[in-house]
């Protein structure tokens, strides 16, 4: 998973409505925020057209209205207003470049120093470096880089640039794109850091939410060996550590080629249950004391049944604590007044209607129950509802665990082992012996202690890091399949923090194409360990598998953005009313799209994933991650794949149209799994 730990970026020029008109950003912002008023705007227009001319006037209409936007009482009066835009606007085009040169490069140290201070307060929360002491906590909460939009719109430094360098909405940067230079792009993007202005102790409050939320997803651990049943017999190695709900749903995955593997996996089935419910005990959770049923929620100790407390709702307590941070901060956020918007028009820069619109149409196809059928029929068996993970499209599906275990143990005893073998990677990905040794030294392994994640750096001269979970005896499969994952993450980040010709273009459009580059680096895993598919179906099995994988997270997410807006609904709620909520729109979800095609009504299992918690609204990044990838993967087959990555990252933070037209030619779309999946029907049965 891709973590994005700074909130530098406070909002983006990007806004479309609901409706899906263009909307002039700095006009509705400055209607909202009024102490500029029309008149004052108007007049210092006609000054400023006057003193530069005609030619300047819709640059000068819009830097005024965008600097009208934030400008408040304590910044200066109407007059000091009107007299810092005479004194301030840029008329002559080669010295604007050289002011956007010169803040870039400051932008670059102040970003990359926040980037390392953040990482470093956080080292004993990702990193196992013993006990996590309360002090930990408390720096990790503290958000170095909080006070940098105060600070730059107390100096002025934002005002300058709201003044000089224009912002455009969606809608008009797809339009006018086609004709932009990467300047123009990289223009786009400065205005984009100063488009709010949220009190500093607000973003500390919410980067401290963040960081106890994360924390608790962290430690959250069920230990497999010490799940039982009415037998009271273990199912699961004693030394089986799952983390919720990464691992429990990998172990899930891995039991398809287990002859045993239904009874466990409806045993892992009943704690994610649990989990989501809350009634899972208290004391089971991280903790190897004592043994427990979860199909009857009985804890035993020693053999004897005892009396144990369920969770107190701590699960949906932490979800409700980051709404309220996020909701705080909606009142100084003109453009994107709702964390909805901020997620999705500002941060994803796709309206959530459109990201909706996209999931409704590929879970509602009947491409769907043909896929479930087909699914059934490999299984012999009905559908359970822990079968959304269904893993028998894999080639990895026919090896055991145990055998994959042996390879990677093997392979990489330590986290040091894997980083010696990354430019062996890079090389057979198809990076030049030179690119994937300079690619390989900017990224440093390290063990994890939650499920993984990559760390991007935030300037050239840093390092970005690759944390994954590793066995006592060294990476495992479940650890090398995840950091495969995370390497593609770190390759992206390095290729763009790197090779761009802005540093402020840094970056993919939205988190979707980060993760899209991962799910690339992750679905070569196997053959990156020289265990090569000669399979003459396994095109036709890869679009099944990217099919079903869409069709789990879709209905995940959609889970996910509508508990937000029952959130926004019931702002007042507690964590009791917030869990019935979240079970409730789950089986909502589950009823209208998937029960016909499972025949069970009411499952609950799409609230498990812990991105809810701690990372809300990321979800949507995955699915529209798995449909990038698969549009990556049709357009390169033939193609060298390191040679297509580097041209296609390079294009940096631009729209996601934009992006995609210049990278395969089309835009996101659901429609070329759809037909690829339907294709790979008529030939496996």
């Amino acid at each position: 998973m891709y973590r994005f730990i700074l909130m530098l970026f406070i909002g983006s020029a990007l806004f479309l409505n609901s409706c899906g008109k263009k909307t002039d950003i700095a006009t509705e912002g400055a209607s909202k925020m009024g102490f500029i008023d029309k008149n004052t705007i108007e007049k210092t227009i006609g000054d400023l057209v006057k003193k530069y001319g005609d030619a300047n006037k819709e640059r000068i209409e819009k830097g005024l209205s965008q600097t009208a936007m934030l400008w408040t009482e304590k910044d200066g009066s109407k007059n000091d207003f009107a007299e810092y835009c005479l004194n301030n606007f840029i008329d002559d085009p080669a010295r604007l470049e050289l002011v956007f040169s010169r803040l870039q490069d400051k932008f670059h140290s102040l970003f990359g120093h926040f980037n390392k201070m953040q990482l470093d307060l956080y080292l004993p929360l990702h990193l196992d470096l013993g006990e996590i002491l309360d002090v930990d906590q408390t720096m990790a909460g503290y958000n170095p880089a909080a006070h940098f939009t105060e600070d730059l719109f107390s100096n002025k430094v934002a005002f300058y640039i709201l003044l000089n360098f224009p912002i455009y909405n969606l809608a008009e940067k797809d339009e006018l794109s086609a004709n932009w230079s990467r300047l123009d792009w990289a223009y786009s993007k400065i205005t984009s850091m100063f488009l709010a202005r949220p009190p500093a102790e607000l973003l500390q409050k919410s980067n401290e939410v963040r960081t106890a939320a994360d924390t608790y997803i962290s430690e959250y651990n069920i230990m497999a060996g010490y799940l039982t049943d009415s037998t009271g017999e273990s199912y699961f190695s004693k030394d089986k550590k799952l983390i919720s709900h990464w691992n429990l749903r990998d172990e899930l995955k891995s039991q398809y080629a287990a002859p045993d593997g239904l009874y466990k996996q409806k045993m892992i089935y009943q704690v994610m249950q649990r989990i989501i419910s809350q009634d899972i005990p208290q004391d089971v959770i991280n903790s190897d004391k004592y043994t427990w049923d979860p199909f009857k929620n009985i804890v035993y100790e020693d053999g004897k049944q005892i009396e144990a407390k369920a969770e107190p709702n701590t699960r949906y307590q932490h979800l409700l604590n980051c709404f309220k941070a996020e909701h705080s901060l909606d009142p100084y956020y003109p453009v994107f007044p709702t964390y909805i918007e901020r997620k999705f028009n500002d941060e994803m820069q796709m309206p959530v209607e459109q990201v909706e619109d996209l999931f409704i149409k590929l879970i509602s196809s009947p491409t769907s129950k043909k896929v479930a059928e087909l699914i059934s029929k490999r299984l012999g068996r009905q559908l359970e509802p822990f079968d959304i993970w269904y893993d028998g499209f894999k080639a990895r599906s026919s090896i055991s665990e145990e055998e994959l275990n042996k390879i990677t143990l093997s392979k990489y005893p330590d986290e040091k082992a894997f980083a010696a073998d990354m430019p062996n990677i890079l090389q057979k990905l198809g990076f030049s012996p030179e690119k994937a040794k300079f690619i390989a030294s900017k990224v440093e392994v390290q063990a994890s202690r939650g499920a993984g994640h990559a760390w991007g750096a935030g300037m050239k001269e840093m390092q970005s890091y690759l944390r994954t979970r590793l066995a006592g005896k060294g990476m495992d499969y479940k650890g090398y399949n995840i950091a495969c994952h995370e390497f593609g993450h770190n390759v992206e980040q390095t290729i763009n923090i790197q090779d761009l010709d802005h540093f402020l273009l840094s970056g993919v459009p939205n988190t979707a194409f980060t993760e899209a580059w991962a799910f690339v680096f992750q679905k070569r895993d196997l053959e990156l360990l020289g265990m090569k598919e000669n399979n003459p179906d396994k095109e036709f099995l890869l679009a099944l598998d990217n099919y079903w994988s869409c069709f789990e997270i879709m209905g995940v997410s959609l889970v996910d953005i509508n508990v937000w807006r029952w959130l926004y609904d019931n702002p007042k709620a507690n964590a009791e009313q917030l869990k019935e909520a979240v079970i409730t729109i789950a089986k909502d979800i589950w009823n209208k799209y998937y029960s016909d095609i499972f025949g069970i009504k009411d499952s609950p299992i799409l609230a498990i994933y812990s991105h809810m918690i701690d990372y809300p609204l990321y979800l949507s990044a995955y699915p529209i991650g798995h449909l990038i990838e698969f549009q990556i993967e049709q357009y390169i087959q033939g193609k060298n794949l390191g040679t297509e990555m580097q041209r296609m990252i390079t294009q940096g933070w631009i729209t996601p149209n934009a992006w995609m037209k210049g990278a395969v030619g089309e835009v996101v779309s659901v429609d070329p799994i759809i037909n690829a999946t339907n294709k790979a029907l008529e030939h496996i049965k």
